[in-house]
């Protein structure tokens, strides 16, 4: 249930495939943290004819960071709230309470501002 949930936040068109550059990020959200060359056997085992090739570049994994966080920061702020991050944590881990929840948020806003800007969210996502 969780992961059908986690697929359909970065399935953003809806096509029933998502990139292996998003799986890596929602592995990582979920602290289930890969290095590219364990995603990339687990990918080889689970898709032995390659549909889906795990993108090496550390540019184009930025760029698909940026995209995710586009489509939270829907005003186009440069941050989404914590509130915001709150909702999508919960939604990808319903295990994770309310205490879980503020330790989380409290690693990934480190100013204390209320508000995660992409260097916070980038660092949440690749532990970096």
């Amino acid at each position: 249930k969780v992961m059908r949930k986690a697929f359909q936040m970065f399935d953003t068109t809806k096509s029933g495939f998502i990139e292996t550059m998003k799986i890596s990020t929602i592995l990582n959200t979920m602290g289930q943290l890969f290095d590219d060359g364990e995603l990339q056997a687990l990918i080889d085992e689970t898709d032995p004819e390659n549909a889906l090739k795990l993108e090496e570049d550390a540019e184009a994994m930025q760029e698909e960071l940026k995209e995710a966080f586009r489509l939270y920061d829907r005003e186009g702020n440069g941050y989404i709230t914590t509130a915001t991050l709150r909702e999508i944590l919960a939604a990808l881990d319903d295990k994770l309470g309310p205490d879980d929840l503020d330790g989380i948020i409290a690693e990934i806003d480190t100013d204390g501002s209320g508000t995660v800007d992409f260097d916070e969210f980038m660092e949440m996502m690749t532990g970096e």
